[in-house]
């Protein structure tokens, strides 16, 4: 009798977690379907409890979910103020308690919290932060910030979104030293087009396009020196912001002019 009436309670808690968050649509991932607005939305229930949502599903939210779901930027201020998701709130993670009156009253609402991409772990602190507090549809937009202005999504550019950076660069001597040393303390990234690095590109270094580098940013090491190049300096400029957003702390500019000019060893692969 006892083990039918646990069984009997699991089997009501399941239907209570199959309730807020859709119906499963296999390997983990569900479809969220409890507004015929919306439409379907596929997305990731993870173990803590919050749902993983990508570009596409939180753009679909957005465009088209009448129950107006709330995006929360977990980022510090500074970097909420320079740019942040279009109607976005600024709830700092390391100051949740004092900013989660912010949040909706009805705990069924859909929240969504991001920050600086894969590697960044303040929308996961938040988000979890939320479920103890009893809200029950919690996303994250793991990709962050970084990715959804790289895919041309709708943002908010304060006033110092444009400002000029000044990157750390890298002559080609000293890059060869570095090579050369054979260290495992640094990557070096091509930001150059598919078709340009396999013509040629540095020794050892691998290919992440400038278009796509944010999207593509979570094979880098955080704890390694990161060194981007192209061919003038641009996309490789780009690259540079755009690991600066992401967390990056120990970041290179370097040029494949220079490099070439400088007589140095030039790798070719296959397509």
């Amino acid at each position: 009798m006892r083990k039918k009436t646990l069984l009997m309670t699991l089997f009501m808690c399941a239907l209570s977690v199959a309730g807020a968050w859709g119906e499963n649509a296999g390997d983990g991932r569900q479809k969220q379907t409890d507004s015929p607005v919306v439409g379907t939305v596929t997305f990731h229930l993870t173990k803590d409890g919050y749902a993983l949502i990508d570009t596409a599903a939180l753009k679909k939210l957005l465009d088209t979910n009448s129950e107006d779901p709330v995006v929360v930027d977990a980022r510090n201020p500074e970097e909420y103020e320079e740019v942040h998701i279009k109607d976005a709130i600024n709830i700092p993670q390391k100051k949740f308690k004092k900013y989660a009156h912010l949040l909706p009253e009805i705990k069924s609402a859909r929240i969504i919290f991001y920050c600086n991409g894969i590697k960044c772990g303040k929308s996961k602190k938040a988000a979890k932060a939320a479920l103890e507090m009893g809200y029950t549809r919690i996303f994250v937009y793991a990709e962050g910030m970084p990715v959804w202005e790289e895919k041309g999504m709708p943002i908010y550019a304060g006033p110092e979104y444009e400002k000029r950076i000044e990157t750390d660069k890298l002559s080609p001597k000293e890059l060869n030293t570095l090579i050369q040393s054979k260290a495992d303390t640094f990557t070096v990234v091509d930001v150059r087009d598919p078709e340009e690095f396999h013509k040629g590109h540095i020794p050892g270094a691998i290919n992440i396009p400038s278009p796509t580098f944010a999207s593509q940013s979570e094979v880098l090491d955080k704890k390694k020196r990161i060194i981007v190049y192209c061919s003038g300096g641009g996309r490789s400029y780009n690259a540079y912001r755009k690991l600066m957003k992401l967390g990056y702390k120990d970041i290179r500019q370097a040029l494949f002019f220079d490099w070439q000019e400088a007589g140095l060893p030039v790798e070719k692969s296959d397509a």
